[in-house]
């Protein structure tokens, strides 16, 4: 059974990661995350990209777009009691710069528009 205590500081926290290429064989990149609440995992995910993508910086970026789009609905389900930002980790260093910087990036020009709502959600917290 899933049980969790009364807390004044709950919050949801996304961790994701990407895989680029995962499998050498079939060349699909995998991502996968994971959504806790009050130290628990509340929800997981592996999924196998079908979007082929140039580099690992957009393909972190993808990922995120739709990790937080999950995060976001998750955050709204249980919204009474959750008053802070959603934490969304990610170990991909270039993709957390872009998304915190409002300077441009000359390789990432070809970005879908849809995919810059992650940095707008970063930069509005």
């Amino acid at each position: 059974m899933l049980t969790y205590q009364k807390s004044k500081g709950l919050e949801i926290i996304e961790y994701f990661e990407f895989e680029f290429v995962g499998c050498q064989d079939s060349k699909p990149s995998t991502s996968r995350y994971l959504y806790m609440l009050a130290r628990r995992v509340i929800s997981w995910k592996v999924i196998q990209q079908t979007l082929i993508v140039p580099s690992t910086i957009v393909a972190e970026f993808v990922t995120c777009f739709e990790t937080s789009n999950h995060g976001i609905w998750l955050r709204n389900f249980v919204v009474n009691g959750i008053e802070k930002p959603l934490k969304i980790y990610c170990d991909n260093n270039l993709a957390i710069l872009f998304s915190n910087n409002n300077g441009k990036f000359t390789k990432l020009k070809f970005i879908d528009i849809e995919f810059l709502v992650v940095k707008e959600r970063v930069q509005n917290k």
